[in-house]
Formats: C-alpha cells, structure tokens, sequence
C-alpha cells in the first residue's frame, strides 16, 4: 500500500525566504503571493506563536479569498547539526513557499512554529494543553476545543494585520482605496488542510480529538472565538471565525514524519475514530488522512511504539472507510525507503512529500 518517494531524488535547491512583501506564487502558477512572518499571542502577556504565510493577492493587490487555507505545524529545534539543509527546512518563512508551491490553485499556505520551547523541545501546550514540560501530551482532550479556537484567533489575528499593512502600502494607488470585499461575490466555503511535522503531529492529534467530539451527538458546541469586530472581509471569508467553522471547513490531515519520545504520535483510540466515520456520513463530505514517513520515524528500532501506532491508525481507518462508503480517504506514502536513517533525511520530506 502507498506510494513511494524516490530514494534519490535531490531536493530543491535553496532559495532565501522573502517576508512582508509581494512575489510571485511557485511551481509556475502565476500568481501574486504576500509572504511574511508575523508574530501572535493568543492572551495578553503570552508567549507569541511566529507565523510565517504565503497568501494568495487580487488583482486589486488585496488578499484573495483562498480556495483552501493548508497550515503546517512545526517540530522540535533543531541547531548546530551542520547541515545547511536542515538549517533552511527549519526557517517558517521557507517552509511558507515551499507548502504554497505544493498547493493547487489559489490557496493559502500557514506554518506556525510552537510558542514556547523547553530547551530544544517545541511546547503547544496553548493548543494542546494536556502536554507535559517538554511537549509530549499525557491525552488528547477537547474540552473546550483549545487547538480550534487557538488556531482561529491565530488566523484571524494575522489576517487582520496583513490586509492592514498591504492597505497602507498602496494607499496611494488606486487599489488602496477598493474595498477588498467587491471580489467575493462567487465565495464558496474554503477547506482547511492539517499537517503536522515531527512533534507538530500532536497538534493534528488533537484537532482530529476535537472533530470527533463536535461529531458526537451527545456534544452541543458553543465554542466562538473571542475577538473584537474583525473586520468583513475576515468574516466567513478569508478564514474560518468560530472552532466550529474551523472544524467543520477541515478535508484533510498530513501526518509527517511524526513521532515522539514517548506514546501518543497517532491516534489510536477506536472511539475517536469511529465518531470521525459518523461526522463524514452524517455531514456527507470526504475526509483525507494522509501518513508520510521515513526510515527515521518509521523503522527506529529505540522507539519501535511510533510504527505500532502508525499501523493502529491505518487499521482503524481502514476499517471506517469501508463503514462509512469510503468518505474516509486515507494513504500511507513513504520516502527515502532502503536509505540508512538520519535526521537530515526527516527534514527533507518536507521537500519531497507529495500533499497531492
């Protein structure tokens, strides 16, 4: 089962990332893009989270409303490896350009690195609060859906402060003065696609824990995102304002290269599972799980717990999608297979996985 990356292939060549500023969009699409990096606080007084984006401009050079918002987690610190490849697959902003090459059509791409660290070790304890010290989660709870309403405010908050500061760039063209929502007429709802890299994974964990929560008929949910007055062209358009909207707007989860120092990597609680089975034929949409994974993660012989769960999940999914009349779409898509394991090897799938 699965397709698989070819050992050999080199991954692109370098090339400096470009903040708060237009460029053109990757892979040859042709499209205007504003990629930067901002930093946001979910509380006042609390650690930032850095956001770097890549987003899809108008011909009015304000954002575009995207077809799909894809949003990358990040992992652990990595430094000093002396590996100038793992040095630029560690930097959001690269990262932001390279997810928005991978995407088809006029999508957003969002990489959110953690807001704090324990040493090297990425903490999203403000999305996943069950997380111990060092960012490893002791469970995957949805009260009160913390990763969907974090991950909204996030979004909100940067969108707010993007189309702020194109606005004030080309106040003095005509473009400045067009209000951004005159383009919208023909919105359609736009997915959400999760991905999680290394301990990024547990963020994608518990997001999945918090969809089949808001799937349970037992689950009434009142959870909207605290915010002031975001401004109409942020509502229901650009990104979705309410954990439920956000919930509900997720296609698909990227699992990659995951893997922890302790339980916990992939999903492997059947109920969970089950009540994601029940959202998709109830909701009579499609659901996308895509696992990508490396010698590094997948074939550790010290932690032979994160291929055990790896193959837990795939079963349980195997066995809902057959439930559910294949609404619950899953792969497994391995890379560089018969190659020794190395670390640089895990940061390069970033490079060669196909979201496709």
């Amino acid at each position: 089962m699965g397709n698989k990356a070819a050992s050999s292939r080199s991954p692109p060549s370098p090339a400096p990332p470009r903040t708060n500023s237009g460029e053109r969009g990757l892979a040859g699409d042709g499209m205007d893009r504003w990629t930067g990096v901002l930093q946001v606080p979910l509380s006042r007084g609390g650690p930032p989270f850095r956001i770097a984006a890549s987003l899809v401009l108008s011909p009015a050079k304000t954002l575009a409303v995207p077809c799909a918002n894809a949003i990358l987690f990040t992992g652990d610190r990595v430094r000093g490896s002396g590996e100038p490849a793992i040095d630029r697959l560690s930097d959001a902003a690269y990262l932001a350009r390279l997810l928005a090459g991978k995407l088809a059509g006029e999508a957003n791409a969002w990489v959110v690195d953690a807001a704090c660290f324990a040493g090297s070790f990425a903490v999203y304890r403000e999305l996943v609060p069950s997380v111990d010290a060092v960012g490893d989660p002791k469970r995957y709870d949805p009260t009160g859906f913390p990763a969907a309403t974090g991950v909204t405010n996030i979004l909100a908050h940067c969108v707010r402060e993007i189309q702020t500061m194109i606005m004030k760039s080309t106040m003095k063209g005509s473009a400045g003065n067009q209000d951004p929502t005159t383009s919208l007429f023909s919105y359609c709802p736009s997915k959400t696609l999760i991905l999680g890299f290394s301990k990024g994974g547990v963020v994608v964990n518990q997001v999945v824990t918090e969809l089949a929560c808001l799937a349970s008929e037992s689950t009434k949910i009142s959870v909207d995102v605290p915010r002031s007055s975001p401004p109409r062209f942020t509502r229901n358009l650009l990104v979705p304002v309410s954990a439920s909207e956000f919930l509900s707007s997720v296609s698909e989860f990227h699992y990659v290269d995951v893997g922890l120092n302790r339980a916990g990597a992939y999903i492997t609680d059947h109920a969970v599972i089950k009540e994601i089975a029940n959202y998709v034929l109830h909701a009579s949409k499609n659901l996308r799980f895509v696992l990508h994974g490396t010698p590094r993660q997948w074939s550790d012989p010290n932690r032979s717990w994160i291929q055990m769960e790896k193959e837990i999940m795939m079963r349980l999914l195997q066995d809902e999608a057959q439930r559910c009349e294949g609404r619950v779409v899953l792969s497994e898509k391995r890379y560089f297979d018969g190659k020794p394991r190395s670390l640089l090897m895990h940061f390069e799938i970033l490079e060669v996985m196909d979201v496709g």
